[in-house]
């Protein structure tokens, strides 16, 4: 509990100090780093520009366990940032997330600057434990073992006017071999049904018409209440929510995926025909040594019933190649899954030890080269069939929720850029009229690329939105800050796409 006196502490801010968060890893991260922006500005803190790299007041790292030499990549911005330290009087670094849950006091031990360093589980007390360090002069190190608070009841500072994450769960009851997340996050807590569909309501009140449910295994929802047809009620709810046009889910366990999810999918039209399930590895054999409750009939299975209800379906899945013991017959039944799944993306990883996970000491751990080899032919299969998925868009009419920050050549292009409902990645000719992130435009795909689709005709039509309004208005406040107010112009957009660099969820699914 947080005593009064460190609650007066949190909000003594003397003078506006600014802030930087650095988030690394999965979409969760990516909401707990709006959370802590959210306790930051509640306490005082303004946002540094965007451009800061280091040059604000407070810098936060929100860390990462799961990715492959993640701890090298730390301890290097964290020693990058000493000499700054150093020149300026007063300045704090923070280390949160999952690396932070692991690795505790070691953080300070190998970087002796850090003044905070706190767990997955308060990140609540973040403001708290910087004006304690200040106050005392002393690192502040306090990693929780176990949830404190749903973090959805903290601030937040939304990082899109128009789409918003919404955790429904945290934490993970599954044992894969090679992943380290239920033993940081913990075991998996659901939230109240009630409080979910509230948020979500009053996120649409204030313009929000995209909503995203997160959960390390966002399906396996109700278990914690005893209910298995919980994650389906719950997507029926949110088809009733006037306002919301656009549902997403991420990232759900094959486990969990029965005939009542995809029913509920299928027969609530604000749920976007899009999918994103973990496969892993296409061999039984591997599967079993990932402790992985199904098999590769099971997973196909999966998707031709979703296919079956959903024939426009945008499939996509994370692979791990080089598995321990991973033989090439082994190989081979993942290449036979993909071509018969068919996806339209797959995010595909080279395996490599993580330290703490059962997986790391396992006997057969295959060499660097042969697991490089392997990933090559991979990729090259999955940018065909992404290539042929895609061709079948072309002369197809799509409603397209427009973004902003998607399209990098789009000034030069002349282009905007934005989502189609299955999520695919379209980018199309800009309309003579304003056009606003949020809005929605009705466009003819002209032609295929293997990771995004091009509309070069003229638009078709454009549908304001209150989402675009939400984005105008939004902007304008921004904009409108005084210059003394190092807050910089929020980046507005969808939360992180399915086809951005870093896989969803934690990529252990």
């Amino acid at each position: 509990m947080t005593s009064s006196s460190d609650r007066s502490l949190a909000v003594d801010v003397q003078e506006l100090k600014s802030y930087e968060i650095r988030t690394y890893g999965c979409q969760m991260n990516v909401h707990d780093s709006e959370r802590l922006s959210g306790l930051l500005e509640d306490a005082g803190y303004v946002r540094a520009p965007e451009d800061a790299d280091g040059d604000a007041d407070v810098v936060v790292f929100n860390t990462c366990a799961v990715r492959e030499n993640a701890d090298n990549k730390l301890y290097g911005n964290l020693g990058r940032l000493a000499p700054m330290k150093t020149k300026r009087p007063g300045m704090q670094i923070a280390v949160g997330g999952c690396l932070a849950q692991k690795d505790r006091d070691t953080i300070v031990k190998r970087a002796p600057w850090v003044d905070v360093v706190f767990g997955t589980h308060n990140i609540g007390k973040l403001p708290v434990l910087l004006e304690r360090a200040r106050v005392q002069e002393e690192a502040q190190i306090e990693i929780a073992e176990s949830l404190e608070a749903f973090p959805s009841t903290l601030p937040t500072r939304r990082e899109s006017a128009y789409a918003a994450w919404v955790s429904i769960s945290v934490g993970c009851n599954n044992t894969c071999t090679f992943c380290i997340v239920p033993a940081l996050r913990g075991k998996e807590k659901d939230r109240r049904t009630g409080d979910i569909l509230a948020e979500i309501e009053a996120l649409v009140d204030e313009g929000v018409s995209e909503i995203t449910l997160l959960g390390q295994n966002v399906n396996a929802y109700g278990s914690d209440i005893g209910d298995r047809e919980a994650f389906s009620k719950l997507l029926r709810a949110c088809g009733k929510i006037e306002g919301l046009e656009r549902v997403r889910f991420t990232s759900p366990h094959p486990r969990d995926f029965t005939d009542d999810v995809i029913a509920a999918m299928a027969e609530t039209p604000n749920v976007m025909p899009q999918l994103h399930m973990p496969m892993q590895s296409g061999s039984d054999t591997i599967l079993k040594a990932m402790r992985r409750s199904y098999r590769q009939e099971r997973f196909l299975g999966i998707i031709e019933k979703v296919r079956a209800a959903m024939p426009d379906a945008a499939i996509s899945t994370d692979i791990i190649v080089g598995f321990p013991g991973e033989t090439e017959e082994d190989f081979q039944q993942t290449m036979h899954a993909v071509r018969e799944a068919r996806f339209a993306n797959a995010f595909t990883f080279q395996y490599s030890k993580r330290p703490g996970t059962p997986a790391a000491d396992m006997e057969g751990q295959i060499p660097k080269e042969v697991v490089q080899e392997r990933y090559m032919r991979l990729s090259a299969l999955q940018e065909e069939i992404s290539w042929e998925e895609n061709k079948k868009q072309v002369g197809r009419v799509l409603e397209v929720m427009v973004a902003e920050g998607e399209g990098r050549k789009d000034g030069s292009t002349h282009r905007l850029s934005g989502r189609a409902p299955d999520n695919r990645l379209v980018h199309f000719t800009k309309p003579e009229g304003t056009v606003r992130p949020g809005d929605v435009v009705t466009v003819e795909i002209t032609y295929a690329a293997p990771h995004h689709l091009l509309a070069e005709g003229a638009t078709l039509a454009v549908r304001s939105t209150r989402s675009g309004d939400a984005w105008e208005k939004r902007t304008a406040a921004a904009a409108a800050k005084p210059a003394g107010v190092m807050l910089g112009l929020p980046t507005i957009g969808a939360p992180a796409p399915l086809a951005a660099a870093s896989a969803p969820g934690c990529g252990c699914d």
